[in-house]
């Protein structure tokens, strides 16, 4: 099968620091590779990978130096796409909306993953109802449920990515991400404070948060007991988060499906979660981690950690959360999408039971 992956031009593929979505995309574009499809990746010129890459920029835009201009390099990447359509069966786009008006007159099957909030949203994507869309949980979905969602397909990564430190006794609770107040670092300060254990950050600081940071998280850090060491890539999270005695969740948002939920469970690390957005569909209570809706229940939770066996946690990630389970669900969706290929602005919604076949292959929820 010929795919083209669309993905984001904020940062590379894979990124070289933070950055869910191209990780994400690089994760499917190497399972399909190696699963015999023919890929093109579209992207930025600092990207890796062993599809066909076909750069829109010489690098990814957040980090470039002097900078591009985002909708410049965005336009000229659909354009080169809309050029070599119909060298592809099915186009992948990652981009949330912004080439829907164009992919709709291409006359390619195509497909969309969003990976962001919905919440936010007007009636304006309302016209977009025919657009085939894939969701990555299925709370992500609730605010816009009539559009034309053909599944809902969980991220997964790499198995062997991340080892396992199975037989951990002790550690500090960490807490891993962007600094941002729905993703909640002070409560993750308060939370381990009282607990009585060690915390370390490893996280990103947005230009748009550098004053959240300073004036509401700078303070409350302090080499003892809140260590906080910055952005980590793959190869310093696999430590990170495997010496951990637990990954605190504490967001505050509808958290489409939280990535760093996963890499946790890779590392056989079990999670102390809120129940917002995605949360309940990742994690199992009492198995993988404990959800919770209060920072006195987070609190108690980090007291039962012990309950948990680590090997149970790794086990619930290789059976629900690997790249390859990711990969075989979207080519299931590649498939049946390819086999409608339409004129252009006719495409029909494919059939709806495709939604119910993802999520059974994802786990019972």
């Amino acid at each position: 099968m010929r795919i083209a992956q669309v993905a984001p031009l904020a940062e590379s593929v894979p990124p070289k620091l933070y950055g869910g979505t191209e990780r994400v995309v690089s994760w499917l574009t190497e399972e399909l590779v190696t699963l015999g499809c023919e890929v093109t990746l579209f992207a930025s010129g600092d990207s890796s990978t062993s599809a066909t890459l076909v750069p829109a920029c010489p690098r990814a835009l957040r980090l470039s130096r002097p900078p591009i201009d985002p909708a410049a390099a965005c336009a000229a990447m659909l354009d080169t796409l809309a050029g070599m359509a119909n060298d592809f069966d099915v186009i992948h786009c990652h981009l949330d909306w912004i080439h829907l008006p164009l992919m709709r007159r291409l006359g390619v099957p195509f497909v969309t993953t969003l990976h962001s909030r919905l919440d936010l949203l007007s009636t304006l994507t309302r016209r977009f109802t025919s657009a085939p869309l894939i969701s990555i949980s299925d709370h992500q979905r609730i605010p816009l449920p009539d559009l034309n969602w053909v599944g809902t397909i969980y991220h997964g990564l790499p198995e062997k990515l991340l080892s396992p430190r199975l037989d951990l006794k002790g550690g500090y609770l960490a807490f891993l991400g962007r600094i941002a107040p729905e993703k909640g670092p002070d409560v993750a300060i308060r939370i381990a404070r009282a607990a009585g254990l060690p915390l370390r950050i490893a996280a990103k600081v947005p230009r748009a948060e550098s004053r959240y940071f300073k004036e509401q998280i700078r303070p409350l850090l302090d080499g003892d007991g809140v260590d906080f060491v910055g952005e980590v890539g793959d190869r310093d999270k696999a430590e990170f988060l495997g010496n951990a005695a637990a990954l605190l969740f504490p967001i505050d948002w509808p958290e489409p499906f939280g990535l760093v939920m996963i890499e946790a469970m890779a590392c056989g690390t079990p999670v102390i979660a809120w129940r917002r957005g995605s949360v309940p569909e990742i994690i199992d209570h009492g198995t993988t981690g404990f959800i919770v809706e209060t920072e006195a229940e987070a609190v108690e939770a980090v007291g039962r950690i012990h309950e948990l066996d680590r090997r149970t946690v790794r086990a619930a990630f290789e059976k629900r959360f690997t790249a390859r389970r990711m990969t075989e669900d979207y080519l299931r969706c590649f498939e049946e999408l390819s086999s409608r290929r339409e004129s252009p602005l006719t495409q029909e919604p494919i059939t709806r039971g495709y939604a119910e076949g993802a999520s059974n292959q994802a786990g019972d929820l």
